[in-house]
């Protein structure tokens, strides 16, 4: 088949995404760098920014000493052009962040999600605050993405499967696209942790690794190629279910706490675990086990992070020989908890056992990095829909 040669409208729309791409990524350009980095001449790039500024989409932004002669003109993609949202959803708690469509956060509510009756009622309620508290029109979001436990059915979109949010069913995805609609996305909440990292943290900029999330619960976010991998059920990176020797079989799933690694590094395992180093308490809970985690490396308690290490070094393990990831991050509350020196322990744990020893790294995402993914995804969205449509 013959190849359509470019119009000249195709070809204004490439540099036009091309010279936005580079605002977002640059910051705040003259018209001479902005040619310079596009490789179009100046009259060209000044045509384009006129163009782009007439649609709304760049403004001015200061300007430049050059030495001789005047100053030269900024400019940079105009952040209220557009926004989107992000939320983590918990079992206690909704978090809705708002940012413009050059990333900042603008604004960002938690409440509680006993306020609504349903899914959809509750994250109406949290983008509206949000919104509200920007002083910004709903209608003006242009991508949501939701981050929640358990699993997302890739070919639908719908929550599958989630024992700690019993509400989340079929049909959810639905209601709320009739509410606010088509662009919600709804996320597994390792695989945006995964998104952050890769953008903001130990991760940044790598094709291939995994994060590894350790804390009350388990999971795995797997990035391949610089795209997450879900699985044909969406159930890629259910880490918790992984067998381990010594360990129980699940007995149900519908019984997450029951799965093999679960058992090895959840809540209960490290309360245990501590108890025998005579770090814990008989009435501590799960959430206190990440603070015990970094109490005991402040303290110098080695046989403990040890340990620690090589329980959590077994799944990492597990993934290496599948996986061959080279890159494994730490998150999670365990995971933030134990930071570079628990990181450093297991990337030892696994070389011991491991043929292929990779990089253990703890995580550098500063935050909530569920809803920084959350929103990095819905930024992606909303760039490919606003960055396209310029001409």
């Amino acid at each position: 088949m013959a190849q359509r040669p470019g119009t000249p409208r195709l070809l204004r729309q490439i540099n036009d995404r091309a010279a936005l791409e580079l605002l977002i990524s640059r910051g705040p350009l003259t018209r001479a760098e902005l040619g310079e980095l596009t490789g179009l001449s100046k009259v060209t790039s000044g045509q384009l920014l006129a163009r782009l500024e007439t649609r709304g989409l760049v403004t001015a932004a200061g300007e430049r000493s050059g030495g001789r002669g005047p100053n030269a003109a900024l400019y940079g993609v105009n952040p209220s052009s557009a926004y989107v949202a992000g939320l983590e959803v918990l079992p206690d708690s909704v978090t809705a962040a708002v940012a413009d469509i050059a990333g900042t956060v603008v604004a960002q509510v938690t409440v509680d999600p006993s306020e609504a009756r349903d899914p959809v009622g509750i994250v109406h309620e949290a983008v509206q605050r949000a919104c509200e508290t920007a002083g910004i029109e709903l209608a003006r979001l242009r991508c949501f993405v939701i981050g929640t436990r358990g699993v997302v059915d890739p070919l639908t979109g719908d929550v599958r499967y989630s024992v700690d949010l019993p509400t989340w069913h079929v049909g959810i995805l639905a209601g709320l696209r009739t509410l606010l609609g088509e662009c919600v996305i709804i996320e597994n909440d390792v695989n945006l942790a995964a998104l952050a990292e890769q953008t903001y943290g130990a991760a940044r900029g790598a094709d291939d690794f995994v994060i590894l999330w350790t804390g009350v619960g388990q999971g795995l976010g797997v990035m391949l190629g610089g795209r997450l991998h879900r699985g044909i059920t969406g159930g890629a990176g259910e880490i918790g279910w992984l067998p381990v020797p010594g360990e129980p079989l699940p007995s149900a799933v519908t019984a997450p706490q029951t799965g093999s690694f679960q058992r090895l590094v959840g809540g209960k395992a490290l309360r245990n675990l501590a108890r025998s180093h005579g770090l814990a308490t008989p009435d501590m809970r799960d959430a206190e086990v990440a603070d015990l985690v970094r109490t005991a490396i402040d303290a110098g308690n080695e046989d403990f992070v040890e340990d620690l290490a090589g329980r959590l070094a077994v799944g990492v393990a597990a993934v290496s020989v599948v996986l061959d990831p080279g890159l494994v991050v730490l998150s999670g509350d365990v995971g933030r908890a134990g930071g570079a020196h628990l990181a450093e322990r297991v990337e030892e744990a696994v070389a011991r056992v491991c043929p292929s020893s990779p990089t253990v790294l703890a995580t550098r995402v500063e935050g909530n990095p569920v809803l920084m993914g959350a929103i990095v995804a819905a930024l992606d969205q909303a760039r490919e829909e606003v960055f396209s449509d310029t001409v």
